[in-house]
């Protein structure tokens, strides 16, 4: 009876967790299809419902440690920054910072500009974009470590590759998702290069009213102390 009892509870936990992993390995190997096949790729993201919010969010994650490895580990002829002044929570946190601001930023330019794209395509659409970035950087910060300094030209190569395949891919998903011609998502992504900039003064803006109305509410308790 109590194997039959403890049969009954395992298979099905372990047909759940089955179920997990090929879910999972699904959702990444549809990550390493935009590289590909972007456009089919991102117009399954938004019209089909592909993708994944947390693994896009991941990949963004993977993006700043990457380039804190790279900040902290490439040679020193290509990496100008002191290794020991590196603060890596602090890249990550900024990475984080800019990826959210472009999302926000491009959802309020495209809601005025007829978009079709929602939030959350705009989320994974643009993580999934950011992908070439980790997996380039890296073997680049290692590349950095054995080549001469007249082969440096190699790890360049990889950085930039990197950067250009990420910035096409982030192009390419606005107009997928947004239903967008080229001419127009230009200048959608110069106006949410603004309202990235906008958004981020209003948030510098409050911060510092904040600041002033914690410091001036801390002298008002200060002369009350004081008085009585």
């Amino acid at each position: 009876m109590k194997d039959k009892s403890f049969t009954r509870k395992f298979v099905p936990a372990a047909q759940s967790l089955q179920a997990m992993k090929k879910g999972m390995v699904i959702l990444i190997k549809f990550l390493f299809y935009t590289l590909t096949h972007p456009i089919d790729g991102f117009y399954e993201i938004r019209h089909h419902g592909k993708g994944s919010i947390g693994l896009s969010l991941l990949t963004v994650f993977f993006c700043g440690i990457a380039y804190c490895i790279n900040k902290r580990y490439a040679n020193f002829l290509v990496n100008p920054a002191d290794t020991r002044e590196v603060n890596s929570l602090l890249y990550v946190f900024t990475i984080f910072v800019l990826f959210f601001l472009f999302c926000i930023g491009n959802w309020s330019v495209t809601c005025l500009m007829n978009g079709e794209g929602r939030m959350q395509d705009i989320i994974t659409a643009t993580g999934y974009a950011l992908l070439p970035i980790p997996l380039l950087f890296l073997p680049a910060t290692l590349l950095s470590q054995i080549v001469t300094a007249d082969e440096m030209i190699f790890y360049y190569l990889l950085i930039n590759l990197s950067i250009l395949w990420g910035v096409l891919l982030v192009i390419l998903s606005n107009m997928v998702i947004h239903n967008y011609t080229l001419t127009k998502e230009i200048n959608t992504l110069l106006l949410t290069v603004a309202a990235m900039i906008i958004i981020l003064f209003i948030i510098l803006l409050f911060y510092s009213m904040f600041r002033q109305m914690i410091g001036f509410v801390k002298s008002i308790y200060t002369e009350l102390i004081f008085r009585v």
